[in-house]
């Protein structure tokens, strides 16, 4: 297994007290594999992808474990996971078209970023040249500015530097969300690419458009309100959702071919609740409609077939 994480628990500081972003989330990503995480916003998907690298200093780690390729990694301390980061795990922010100094040119930016960490800029020179070339750009965009670059190009060339040292792990947070459809689909593309060309041995893609991970994933997991809800293969949580959320998530998205003037988009009422004070029991029960009295208990995450996990006191796990 490439990646471990058991438990892991992760609140944010306010003066109002701790919030639950992350509560509790146990699963793997397998070598080669790359693992969509879906959900509402304010779910704890940016909240999971993150501590996982630990970017954030807002956080505050409340336990649980990570584990890539055998060794832990200090989620805890900053420095401490400074060793991991870009080489063992990587991200490509959610503000990635503006990750770039737009004051320092491209090739002399990641000429720095490589002295960082140790390597030379001109011995990997000529790998970089041919990712480059790999993902549909000129040479000469090293002596560019970012400003200078388009939307999809300036997150391709992200892209590019996030993954030059072929790190384990590769968190993508959000990466298709400002483009227009044609460029999201290029990206979605590249990704893939990266995972087959061997850049990057397993990958967290992070969307609220599950459409992308449908072009992407090999698995995907659904998260409500800081838990974990259903993982399974992308082709059974579209085709076969389980979870009652995961199941109205997937019916609020369009279909092709469907001419909406006649058919009505099903949404899911209500709002996710508050993460400062979360409600006890399934998280979901408010607008759940199967919601019954074992819903005020926490239901556990449980696996139901050999590769089908959820979370739904509704679901029969005898098939596991």
């Amino acid at each position: 297994m490439s990646l471990q994480v058991s438990d892991l628990k992760v609140y944010y500081r306010t003066l109002a007290g701790d919030v639950k972003a992350l509560d509790g989330a146990t699963f793997s990503i397998a070598d080669k594999e790359i693992m969509g995480l879906a959900g509402e916003s304010g779910c704890g998907k940016s909240t999971l992808g993150n501590s996982l690298i630990r970017l954030d200093g807002r956080m505050k780690y409340v336990a649980g474990s990570v584990t890539l390729d055998g060794n832990s990694l200090p989620i805890w301390d900053d420095d401490g996971m400074n060793e991991f980061r870009f080489r063992d795990v990587t991200v490509i922010p959610q503000y990635a078209m503006s990750a770039m100094n737009p004051t320092r040119k491209i090739g002399k930016m990641i000429g720095d970023l490589l002295e960082s960490r140790g390597e030379s800029y001109k011995e990997i020179k000529p790998e970089l040249m041919r990712r480059i070339d790999l993902v549909g750009l000129q040479a000469d965009v090293l002596g560019r500015y970012p400003i200078e670059l388009s939307g999809g190009m300036k997150q391709r060339m992200v892209m590019v530097i996030s993954t030059l040292l072929d790190p384990s792990l590769l968190i993508a947070d959000e990466i298709t969300s400002a483009l227009d459809v044609s460029t999201q689909r290029a990206v979605a593309e590249t990704l893939v690419s990266f995972r087959d060309h061997g850049f990057v041995k397993s990958m967290l893609v992070i969307t609220h458009d599950v459409s992308i991970l449908y072009q992407t994933a090999d698995t995907i997991l659904v998260m409500y309100a800081g838990k974990l809800a259903e993982k399974a293969p992308t082709k059974t949580i579209i085709e076969q959702p389980r979870h009652p959320y995961t199941t109205m998530l997937i019916s609020s998205l369009p279909e092709v071919g469907v001419r909406y003037a006649n058919k009505k988009l099903s949404g899911i009422p209500g709002s996710p609740p508050s993460l400062l004070n979360p409600p006890t029991g399934c998280r979901f029960r408010a607008r759940c409609p199967l919601a019954f009295d074992k819903c005020l208990e926490e239901p556990p995450f449980i696996r139901i077939a050999p590769d089908h996990s959820v979370a739904c006191w509704k679901v029969d796990g005898s098939d596991a």
